[in-house]
């Protein structure tokens, strides 16, 4: 089940001339591992922090520095999550967020979608968990899909909708690094 969705873009002109402006920005907004980066990858793992507060729904018990963006070998973005802003992600019953990334022509882009548990209920599955992943579901019914716009647009509602497979969310102390 969707818990929430969130996208921001950034300028990263805008974003350049911000950090120079205030150099301590980026003690501010990024962990050491991520100020190590060029100021394009900052400028999308920026809109990726800011698109994870929106899926969430708000900023309450997050921090910039308890939000790392990290990659896998293949180059997949995904969260490291620390302290409070941890906490706040297993309180609201998210169990997977899904991340993408990209820029091109002087902006940068992130799209965060914070899963929980079917709406049927997944028993057996713990959130803080690392190595429990929400099952890809090739189609769901449209009765078990109803959402808000669905019942303001019937037509939404018996449209099939396809699942994605995603990676489970990782804590600081889960991770295997």
């Amino acid at each position: 089940m969707i818990i929430g969705t969130g996208i921001d873009l950034v300028d990263i002109p805008r974003f350049e001339r911000s950090v120079a402006r205030t150099p301590r920005l980026l003690e501010r907004l990024f962990t050491a591992a991520e100020q190590q980066l060029h100021l394009r990858s900052l400028a999308a793992r920026y809109a990726a922090k800011e698109a994870l507060i929106k899926a969430l729904g708000g900023s309450d018990g997050v921090h910039w520095t308890e939000i790392e963006i990290a990659s896998e070998p293949s180059g997949k973005p995904y969260f490291v999550l620390t302290g409070s802003t941890s906490d706040v992600v297993s309180e609201r019953g998210i169990r997977t967020l899904h991340l993408s990334l990209s820029h091109d022509a002087g902006l940068a882009i992130a799209q965060v979608i914070a899963e929980g548990p079917d709406a049927a209920g997944s028993a057996g599955q713990d959130a803080g968990n690392a190595a429990s992943a929400v099952p890809a579901r090739d189609h769901i019914e449209p009765d078990a899909a109803e959402t808000p716009s669905s019942r303001r647009d019937p037509a939404a509602a018996s449209s099939p909708r396809t699942g994605v497979d995603g990676e489970p969310w990782r804590r600081a102390e889960e991770d295997p690094e």
